[in-house]
């Protein structure tokens, strides 16, 4: 019998660069928090810790959520499109998530013909990454 992460992840159509788009949502209230990429074994690790790692495409490297900023998010469940193509992960988020310091990435609304900000920062980024440069 395979074991059930690997069944998981034959399920997964991932891209040809060997990613798949994941989109994060807090589990109890259906916020939506961000978007990120996952490989084959960031959603091992997801799967087997319970807790979000996602792949930096900038970095080309798995990054934990909250490895270095303290906000975690802990995976209540994972979720596939009926593509195979897409990962909805329903976590239970500490803190903000995003490296803004904003609750959810998406802040910006076309409101009026421009963007607006919609959210100001729960924390400043300095504190939430120190000596770090984040853009």
């Amino acid at each position: 019998m395979s074991d059930p992460i690997d069944r998981a992840l034959d399920a997964i159509k991932f891209g040809p660069d060997g990613l798949v788009a994941a989109v994060a949502q807090q589990h109890d209230t259906g916020e939506i928090l961000m978007l990120a990429w996952m490989n084959r074994e960031a959603v091992r690790l997801t799967l087997a810790e319970g807790r979000a790692c996602y792949w930096s495409r900038s970095r080309q490297a798995l990054w934990r959520k909250g490895e270095t900023s303290g906000q975690v998010q802990h995976l209540k469940e994972l979720r596939l499109d009926c593509d195979g193509d897409a990962l909805l992960l329903l976590v239970d988020q500490q803190g903000v998530a995003c490296h803004t310091g904003r609750r959810s990435c998406f802040y910006n609304a076309w409101r009026d013909g421009q963007w607006a900000v919609i959210a100001e920062p729960q924390i400043a980024p300095e504190q939430l990454y120190p000596g770090e440069r984040r853009d």
